[in-house]
């Protein structure tokens, strides 16, 4: 993720700154054991109530209708899941809606709502190792969020729609396990005004128009983190091209033509040449990271500047239009997303104290493609930051475990001091080893949720070293004696 307010931000910096359970058998003759309900959390300390406990999501089927004219958003979701304990009722994530019916397995459900959590009651209990089917018809009007630095979640635009945003915001739009540890494929089917694209992650299926009307069909085969998942509606311009065997679908909202860059360029012209460098930055980062995870790629810039960020959803980050304001940041702003497709994206994260693996490497990959370019090198960026005084409030924060607040979890300690502990870690290992580490984190842990301790048992078994102290003075509060 990028926010808006860190563009050319490089000078603030300096100046001031569940698995599932064992197979159970049944003795013949037995029960099964009776169910409960499953946990209305999914344990993360820093957002306990999201995602939920009890099972694990195998597929989301969006199939939505959104009317621009309306604000009004009504489909319904089809969730299979795996039960990983016996379940006499489960919760899923929601914001607003009216439900209008819940079944499982084809069944009517009970239902019951207490804020964001609903709360499904099956007809009969769900065994432990069974999968189930979840459909839930639902309509409304999405209310837009307030992530603490502007607005996210659904966003209603001029001519549409734009969903994104983390960390929990997929449940201001569709019924949902809202935690990053339980990824998932996704399908979206979304019924819009003809003339009207309908925009998601993914590959496009198909698109029909009948009576008024055009169907988008989207589906994304990989494991998606639930924030991943975003859903554009209104006019673009569709850049489609294929090159080195990835797919590429970029989407520009034209009325940004409207607004001036710098020189004579507009908005619309720089977030055009910007996203028309992915297939070059996807080139750099391949020789860092491994083969790019997806068979797709691309982005979407809306008319939205009152979202403050980019967001490195699966296959096709969105971008606020901010960025493209001035070329240096518009290209920083691609690089740092494409970069997430790894680090966030096909390695997720098990819990948000991690942040700092997904912002640390993306930072970092700004940092390899300014390399690649000759313009400055990783140590050059490294000991800018390294001259920040100690007593500057960048080093208050303990990267490794930074707390729920939205000016801690995505501060730019997080982004900077993260992307220095990766290069100070390059310096510690060496060339050799510390390449072999990335390759081989980006590789064999592609697909997983995995946590700080993950990386540095990776690393300590590559390099033979112990690392300890080494982790715990770049991811703690205060700056690290080696610097001083």
């Amino acid at each position: 993720m990028t926010r808006g307010r860190r563009a050319r931000s490089w000078a603030a910096a300096l100046t001031g700154l569940a698995l599932l359970g064992g197979c159970t058998t049944e003795v013949a003759g037995s029960a099964a054991p009776a169910g409960s309900p499953g946990a209305d959390g999914f344990g993360d300390p820093y957002f306990p109530l999201d995602g939920n406990g009890g099972y694990d999501v195998d597929s989301y089927a969006l199939d939505l209708r959104f009317d621009p004219g309306s604000d009004e958003l009504s489909g319904t979701a089809t969730i299979v899941a795996t039960a990983t304990q016996s379940l006499s009722a489960f919760n899923l994530d929601l914001f607003g809606f009216e439900v209008s019916s819940v079944t499982v397995d084809g069944e009517d459900a009970g239902v019951g709502r207490d804020g964001g959590e609903l709360t499904v009651t099956p007809a009969a209990d769900l065994r432990q190792g069974a999968q189930f089917t979840t459909v839930v018809a639902y309509e409304g009007v999405p209310e837009p969020l307030d992530d603490g630095l502007g607005v996210a979640g659904f966003v209603q635009t001029d001519d549409g729609a734009v969903a994104a945003g983390q960390p929990d915001v997929a449940a201001s739009w569709f019924p949902v396990n809202d935690h990053p540890a339980d990824a998932a494929s996704v399908d979206v089917s979304i019924t819009v005004p003809e003339g009207l694209e309908g925009i998601s992650n993914g590959e496009l299926v198909d698109s029909t128009t009948d009576d008024g009307w055009t169907t988008w069909q989207w589906s994304a085969a990989e494991p998606m983190a639930p924030y991943l998942v975003t859903l554009a509606v209104g006019e673009f311009e569709i850049e489609e091209y294929e090159q080195d065997g990835i797919r590429y679908w970029d989407a520009i909202d034209p009325a940004l033509a409207e607004y001036g860059a710098s020189g004579s360029a507009t908005v619309f012209d720089l977030a055009q040449e910007s996203l028309a460098l992915a297939p070059d930055v996807v080139a750099v980062l391949e020789e860092w990271f491994g083969p790019y995870p997806f068979a797709v790629a691309g982005g979407i810039v809306d008319d939205v500047p009152e979202m403050q960020f980019a967001l490195e959803n699966q296959t096709r980050p969105v971008y606020s239009p901010v960025f493209f304001t001035d070329a240096d940041d518009g290209e920083i702003v691609v690089v740092h997303e494409l970069a997430h497709q790894w680090a966030g994206d096909s390695v997720r994260l098990a819990g948000w104290q991690h942040i700092w693996l997904n912002e640390g490497f993306a930072t970092y990959a700004e940092w390899l493609w300014a390399d690649a370019q000759g313009t400055s090198t990783p140590q050059e960026f490294f000991d800018d930051l390294a001259a920040v005084p100690a007593d500057r409030s960048f080093w208050r924060v303990a990267i490794g475990d930074p707390g729920p607040e939205s000016d801690a979890l995505f501060s730019e300690a997080v982004y900077l001091r993260g992307a220095m502990t990766v290069h100070a870690l390059r310096t510690e290992l060496g060339e050799d080893a510390f390449a072999e580490l990335v390759l081989e984190w980006f590789g064999s842990e592609g697909g997983r949720a995995v946590t700080t301790d993950d990386f540095v048992a990776l690393a300590e078994e590559i390099s033979g070293a112990d690392l300890d102290d080494f982790f715990a003075q770049w991811l703690g509060a205060g700056k690290p004696p080696s610097l001083e």
